[in-house]
């Protein structure tokens, strides 16, 4: 496991719960708005930080902290992930997963053992045109499997698109709701220009908190709870 990051203290990232945030590096989509070029661009790596100091702050939090939030990057990439959620479920603490939803066969082994709380799952675009905001070819059925298989696992979870103008239609956005119709919860997150892996996109906008408003009462009637970020 090649850990990056640690943030110690968070009451946002895991709704309703205290949590520390394990930022994990190295991610198989290159998307242009990602803010964390130093988890997923090899030639800006922020340097790893040995798991052991992760293991000795997470015995130093318990009874502080009621949950652990693991992203990156591409937590699944990591072929130990199934091995640290173990660890940290029997330190007594609550877990959420941030995944792209590219390795069902990892979200399958997670969910079989009941490791993980809460899924947060970013869904990109509509399925079909997934290569185009993930940087190269992207499995379509793997990204369904994902989305069924959060869906019926019995944990708690969320779906999330962020929205960059230019590269998020009105219609892609309908699209991504009616493929998890049913769905819990679904966020549309402002895009934010702030480092970015497409330093291009710095002067792009999102669509205005009034249409963004309007669009969460539309997708509504395909998702159960729809809100902005």
């Amino acid at each position: 496991m090649i850990i990056a990051g640690l943030q110690k203290f968070s009451l946002i990232d895991y709704p309703g719960k205290i949590c520390a945030i394990i930022f994990t590096r190295g991610c198989n989509f290159r998307c242009q708005y990602c803010h964390n070029p130093e988890l997923v661009i090899p030639e800006k790596y922020a340097p790893s930080i040995p798991i052991s100091k992760i293991y000795e702050f997470l015995e130093s939090r318990r009874g502080k902290l009621d949950a652990i939030s693991i992203t990156g990057g591409e937590p699944t990439q990591h072929i130990d992930l199934i091995e640290m959620l173990e660890k940290i479920k029997n330190m007594g603490f609550l877990t959420k997963l941030d995944t792209n939803g590219s390795r069902p066969e990892t979200l399958e082994k997670i969910i079989s053992r009941k490791l993980v709380d809460y899924f947060a799952m970013d869904i990109k675009t509509s399925i079909k045109d997934y290569s185009r905001i993930a940087g190269h070819s992207v499995d379509s059925e793997k990204i369904r499997k994902s989305i069924n298989l959060i869906m019926n696992s019995g944990s708690d979870y969320e779906f999330r698109t962020t929205i960059v103008k230019s590269l998020t239609s009105k219609e892609d956005l309908r699209e991504i709701a009616r493929s998890i119709n049913g769905a819990k919860n679904y966020f549309l997150q402002k895009f934010i220009p702030t480092k970015l892996n497409d330093p291009d996109l710095m002067k792009e906008t999102s669509y205005s908190d009034k249409e963004l408003n309007e669009l969460t009462l539309e997708l509504m009637a395909y998702v159960k709870y729809c809100a902005v970020r």
